[in-house]
């Protein structure tokens, strides 16, 4: 602090805490969101604690942990990544190079300390830690949920009023987010430049493959990109008639987004997450089913189909086959099925000796 006497010890030496962090988390490449939930996080601790770092113990993260458990319901993933900001934090004021703890003795009279052990934070126990109830649709389910979407398409239209447009838009985007295996940022973030053709699949014409550019991102990485192809022949004549068709009648059609939006150049995430609901609920569905249950459902039916493990990998962007499969919830006939073909194989086999299985 320069060595200059402070009027407000307290505030100042704690701004120019969040401060610092905020720069070398920034320095790290992490994206300006990712380090506002950061610092959110870090003063909503302190207030809990009604305490400064310096005064930090491991009782307040038990308190604070046992609060966001028992009263505001978070999940265990959300509790760890909110005990892991503490952490960091804690890392950040503690790290000799910054001169922390020489600071506050010098205004306070003690200094910080790491106060998220492994002892008294959540441990990321299993590779899967979704609400189990998540699930992918069955294939009546889906094709109950796109006949709604259809229904009310003609229903607005059969009144005459142009709100069919938007709804058109939310029936061909919710299929395109099934067709491709999509999230919700991927799918929004779409542009009218990101189809292209496929050489080996000449039969889907300009839409053959599909150039996702807001994958998911790494901490600290840009969005990740990768091209899905395109692997269902009813989607290409679907989305040209959206294209072609639908699409410039919408008032911001002049844009390069995918999916305008009635008051603006691209739809935005609440719009998604209430449409996807309202049909959900319209339809009778499960209301455990949300927009991500459209990218399951892409995983298990590419399966169920019997494309290549592999390939649904690359088709989705993960990085182990282990995601994938995480993301699979086949069905009891596929497994009947699978059952059946290897009992057929092995009693081929013992009936041709002379063969090897």
């Amino acid at each position: 602090m320069d060595g200059l006497p402070l009027l407000r010890p307290d505030e100042q030496v704690f701004e120019a805490m969040i401060n610092g962090w905020r720069n070398q988390q920034l320095a790290r490449n992490l994206s300006p969101g990712y380090v506002d939930d950061q610092e959110r996080t870090v003063r909503a601790f302190t207030r809990h604690a009604n305490a400064m770092p310096w005064q930090w113990t491991p009782q307040h993260v038990d308190e604070w942990s046992a609060d966001l458990r028992a009263v505001h319901g978070c999940v265990r993933s959300t509790l760890r990544n909110y005990q892991g900001s503490v952490r960091q934090f804690c890392d950040f004021l503690t790290n000799p190079a910054y001169g922390w703890a020489g600071e506050c003795l010098r205004h306070f009279g003690t200094y910080p300390v790491q106060v998220v052990y492994d002892w008294n934070a959540a441990t990321h126990a299993d590779e899967a830690e979704g609400e189990p109830e998540r699930r992918a649709f069955t294939r009546p389910e889906l094709e109950a949920f796109f006949d709604h979407a259809d229904e009310e398409v003609a229903r607005v239209r059969g009144k005459g009023r142009k709100g069919w447009l938007p709804a058109f838009r939310d029936a061909a985007l919710f299929k395109v987010a099934y067709a491709y295996g999509l999230r919700r940022n991927e799918t929004r973030m779409l542009d009218l430049t990101d189809f292209g053709r496929n050489p080996e699949g000449r039969e889907f014409g300009e839409y053959g493959t599909l150039l996702v550019r807001y994958g998911k991102a790494k901490k600290g990485s840009p969005p990740k990109r990768r091209s899905v192809l395109t692997v269902w022949h009813w989607t290409p004549g679907m989305i040209e008639e959206w294209i072609s068709e639908v699409r410039p009648g919408m008032r911001h059609s002049t844009g390069r987004a995918l999916w305008p939006s009635e008051r603006g150049l691209r739809i935005g995430v609440q719009r998604l997450d209430s449409r996807f609901a309202a049909y959900r609920d319209a339809a009778g569905l499960d209301p455990t089913l949300e927009f991500h249950s459209l990218r399951r459902s892409y995983i298990t039916h590419l399966i169920e189909d019997g494309h290549d493990p592999l390939f649904v990998q690359q088709q989705v962007g993960h990085d182990h086959a282990s995601t994938t499969a995480i993301y699979t919830c086949v069905s009891s006939d596929f497994r009947t099925r699978s059952l059946r073909r290897v009992l057929d194989a092995t009693i081929e086999a013992a009936l041709r000796p002379g063969r090897t299985s």
